[in-house]
């Protein structure tokens, strides 16, 4: 091949690259700081049953037989192992992570365990990769504000929900750099994909909070998307 021909060659494939990176939807960034993700366990489980976290989240999300889950930012598998029964052998669980060795290890327990309903995923950092209308509850729990690019992730996320499905987060009232976020923060953040808050209510101990987001208008253009202030 010609030199000439080399260099037509690079020119294309350049524009080629240009024009696929400029159809990219554009979010825009979070106007906060973001956590760093540290582990991939929030802590210990027994600890966290103790104070009985997991049975009040599920019982206030309305959990119940049948019912198909998605564990968002799942890590060893606390939520999914305690869904799993409830949602019973009619219902599935779907757990996801980004990160592979920890999504190996979960699929590791899934399987020791015998949980026939549960299936794992690797999801990205933006976008969780869910089936579309799927799920009757996706949970985010102690994982949100280490999220990168919320407004990406949630406006991926939403449209894997049924019609009358909710996005269920747990989290901390604090800010995120403490690995937190706070209740208003994550109403606006949620807003301004069109997800809508159902109800917010303090559980467990300490700082941690419940709150649940039903779907309430169309999912806006990427670029048309306001970013909250912090």
């Amino acid at each position: 091949m010609s030199t000439r021909a080399i260099f037509a060659l690079i020119l294309v494939t350049a524009a080629g690259a240009c024009r696929q990176a400029s159809q990219q939807p554009q979010f825009p960034n979070a106007h906060r700081e973001v956590a760093p993700i540290v582990n991939d366990s929030f802590s210990t489980e027994d600890a966290r049953d103790r104070v009985g976290e997991a049975e009040q989240v599920i019982s206030l999300a309305g959990i119940q037989a049948g019912m198909s889950v998605a564990d968002i930012g799942a890590g060893e598998g606390y939520y999914t192992v305690r869904l799993a029964p409830v949602v019973g052998p009619k219902g599935r669980v779907l757990a996801e992570d980004i990160v592979p060795d920890v999504e190996d290890r979960l699929a590791q327990r899934v399987h020791r365990e015998n949980l026939d309903n549960v299936a794992v995923k690797l999801g990205e950092p933006d976008d969780p990769m869910l089936p579309s209308k799927s799920f009757d509850r996706i949970f985010m729990v102690h994982m949100y504000h280490e999220v990168q690019s919320p407004y990406a992730f949630l406006w991926h996320m939403r449209e894997a929900l049924k019609p009358d499905g909710q996005v269920i987060v747990v989290d901390a009232n604090r800010p995120t750099k403490r690995h937190g976020i706070e209740p208003r923060l994550l109403e606006c953040e949620f807003a301004a994909v069109g997800l809508k808050l159902v109800n917010t209510v303090p559980i467990s101990e300490g700082e941690n909070y419940f709150a649940a987001f039903r779907i309430a208008a169309p999912r806006p253009a990427p670029d048309q998307i306001k970013a909250c202030a912090s």
